[in-house]
């Protein structure tokens, strides 16, 4: 923690204050917060970025889009629309947001739709012809408007909750109590050969009660990069020199599963709109070299100048052990509000 997040720490007791009082009007029904009759799952974090949302939303999306209509519903964070908007064939990165637009790419059998107000977003989504049967909300933790059926709060190994403090002090979007709205709550970016001793040490310093189910996730990389035309064996560009660049909140892990000595590293700010003079520079330090990315990355950079060198690598959010039980608790609580 540096000097001036620490100078700062009266403001992150107010900023405390603040959210436990709005949770606690809510919780009392004293704010209203909407609930809606079909499954609505939200998930999130207590903390500012980084925890792994895209992927656990996509690991729900192939759970459950087999067996049900499934939308999803994000607020489309630096999008340059505005209101509800449903994807379709005319959609982009900058109408709907490089996140929920990778969701629209990679899973054209399920709706995709942005509306920082996810009340009137799932309202819209219910008065579709095509309506879903199952909503899936997107870093809609403190989304209090919404009642939502089920919580998944995602903390990070190397940054849990319970270790940090509230902003702008710490990362903390509010208290740590806030973990008790959670029906589930998952540990992602562990190693993946976390032990079951280190687990449970975990799971008693989260102080979690006897309802709540914990799991513990890694980050999978896939075998291959792709980009617009083809595919390559990561093994066989490992030691090839080339440019790796990412724009999310942490891009460590990214660039040390695919570095070599010979390669250079670009980082740019989480979300990041890439400007023309960006993709000059970008060019510039890759050269006629390969420049591999993010997917979140890539949806926005895909159609840009860079697109003959550039690839991506996706991930997925696996589970360390008891993969099962987390779909048979899902797939029962989507179960019983379609057919209820």
């Amino acid at each position: 923690m540096n000097v001036l997040r620490k100078l700062l720490f009266p403001f992150a007791i107010l900023y405390g204050f603040i959210t436990s009082i709005r949770n606690y009007l809510f919780d009392k029904g004293i704010l209203k917060a909407t609930a809606f009759d079909i499954p609505v799952i939200a998930v999130g974090n207590l903390s500012v970025g980084g925890t792994g949302k895209t992927p656990q939303i996509e690991y729900l999306i192939r759970l459950l889009s087999d067996k049900y209509k499934v939308a999803t519903l994000s607020r489309g964070y630096k999008r340059k629309s505005e209101g509800f908007v449903l994807a379709d064939a005319g959609s982009n990165a900058e109408i709907l947001g490089d996140e929920p637009f990778q969701f629209y790419q990679k899973f054209p059998n399920i709706q995709v739709a942005v509306d920082a107000d996810r009340t009137n977003g799932i309202t819209q989504l219910l008065s579709q012809n095509k309506k879903p049967q199952v909503v899936l909300l997107d870093d809609a933790y403190q989304h209090r408007k919404v009642k939502a059926g089920f919580y998944i709060l995602l903390t990070s190994f190397g940054d849990l909750y319970a270790d940090d403090f509230m902003l702008p002090t710490g990362n903390l979007r509010e208290s740590r109590s806030g973990a008790n709205r959670a029906t589930i709550v998952i540990i992602t970016k562990c190693p993946s050969d976390l032990s079951v001793e280190v687990q449970e040490q975990i799971r008693l310093k989260l102080k979690l009660n006897y309802s709540q189910q914990i799991y513990f996730t890694f980050i999978d990389y896939d075998d291959f990069i792709y980009s617009k035309e083809e595919k390559i064996a990561v093994n066989e560009i490992k030691n090839e020199s080339k440019l790796l660049l990412a724009g999310i909140a942490k891009p460590t892990p990214f660039f040390s599963y695919l570095k070599n000595e010979n390669d250079e590293c670009l980082t740019f700010p989480d979300h990041h709109h890439f400007s023309d003079s960006d993709l000059e520079h970008i060019q510039t330090k890759a050269g006629t070299k390969k420049i591999i990315t993010t997917e979140k990355d890539f949806v926005r950079l895909k159609d840009s100048k860079l697109a003959s060198q550039l690839y991506y690598l996706p991930i997925k959010s696996t589970f360390i052990s008891n993969d099962q039980n987390f779909d048979a608790t899902i797939l029962e609580y989507v179960k019983s509000k379609v057919e209820s």
